[in-house]
């Protein structure tokens, strides 16, 4: 088993998650961060879950924290949700990449969020986090294009 496929959230993420969505509810934005709400695959509930989106070649991108991630799959078998920072939301399609096409997108990461390269190392996926560690990663990381519906 590598190192990536064993990656798992560290203990303060959940914690931390619920902070983040109790100031983003408060109506106040936090730096780049949006909230993303999709219906759970099992329940049908909706779930939210708090990440840091980025532009790249006018799209805008998300990377999971690691492989297995819960919002991932709520994202995948949804295929449409919200995000939303503070108090402004909008629907988007969520369309995700396959491993060539994410590779491009990976390389950025990175340069574009640096406190997922923090969070990368810390889970073990990475070692420096450079721009070749993460493009090594396409295919294990799933990688989501958020399009705007109309």
């Amino acid at each position: 088993m590598s190192a990536v496929s064993e990656a798992r959230p560290p203990r303060y993420l959940k914690p931390m998650n619920k902070v983040m969505m109790a100031v983003q509810k408060l109506g106040i934005p936090t730096g780049p961060a949006m909230v993303l709400t999709v219906p759970g695959r099992k329940s049908g509930r909706l779930r939210s879950t708090p990440m840091t989106p980025f532009t790249y070649d006018d799209g805008l991108y998300v990377v999971a924290g690691y492989p297995g991630a819960d919002w991932a799959a709520n994202a995948r078998a949804a295929g449409v949700g919200t995000l939303s920072r503070g108090r402004r939301s909008k629907r988007v399609r969520i369309v995700e990449l396959t491993a060539a096409q994410a590779r491009p997108v990976l390389r950025v990461f990175p340069v574009k969020v640096p406190v997922g390269v923090a969070f990368a190392k810390r889970s073990g996926m990475v070692r420096h986090g450079s721009p070749d560690e993460f493009e090594a990663l396409a295919g294990q990381l799933a990688v989501f294009r958020f399009d705007p519906v109309d």
